[in-house]
């Protein structure tokens, strides 16, 4: 049986979560939280989006492999269609928590320390092995089938809810690149395969 908590991580429980979650292929989506892991820590990054009533399943490191839990996979977060940024001004913050925090059988939100403008995937990625197996042992398919994304979302272009239904990792409003490929072909990229980490 998998375990709803990621065995031997760190658990900030968030007070807060976004509810039961309505069902469909299962997902994981990637976020960079806008923070630079060597001046903010994962234990301060989770308290302040508990703090805020936003917290995503698990905080992660790259650097340091350090991970914290704030909520059990089988419930939904609260980080989707709020600001990542970790720096984001909690009286900004929209009261309402949109739907797509509940789609899916699960829908995973790891929120990782790093910039959108430096991938983290250059990073070591300690601990990503880790975070993998946990997701590989709920079934969570690690490529999102849609394919990958077209390399910038234009305004005129319409998103489709079909896609996002099929489920698979992937990243947030802004691809996740992993040397040449994007999160949205986690399972092929070699670099960051489970047997390579």
């Amino acid at each position: 049986m998998a375990d709803a908590w990621m065995p031997g991580v760190r658990c900030i429980r968030g007070e807060t979560d976004g509810g039961q979650l309505g069902g469909g292929a299962p997902r994981v989506v990637w976020l960079t939280l806008g923070a630079d892991p060597t001046v903010i820590s994962v234990c301060s990054a989770a308290q302040r989006l508990v703090q805020e009533d936003r917290p995503c399943h698990l905080v992660w490191d790259p650097l340091t492999g350090d991970i914290a839990q704030l909520l059990p996979i089988v419930r939904a977060g609260c980080a989707l269609g709020a600001p990542e940024n970790i720096d984001y001004s909690p009286d900004l913050l929209s009261h309402r928590q949109p739907g797509v925090n509940r789609e899916g059988r699960l829908c995973v939100q790891i929120g990782v320390l790093a910039s959108p403008r430096e991938p983290f995937t250059s990073y070591q990625m300690i601990g990503l092995s880790e975070i993998l197996a946990w997701l590989d042992s709920w079934q969570i398919p690690r490529r999102w089938p849609a394919g990958a994304p077209a390399p910038y979302r234009t305004a005129g272009r319409k998103r489709s809810r079909a896609l996002w239904a099929l489920g698979g990792h992937f990243g947030g409003p802004a691809p996740i690149r992993l040397g040449q490929r994007t999160a949205h072909e986690i399972q092929v990229a070699p670099s960051f395969s489970v047997a390579a980490v």
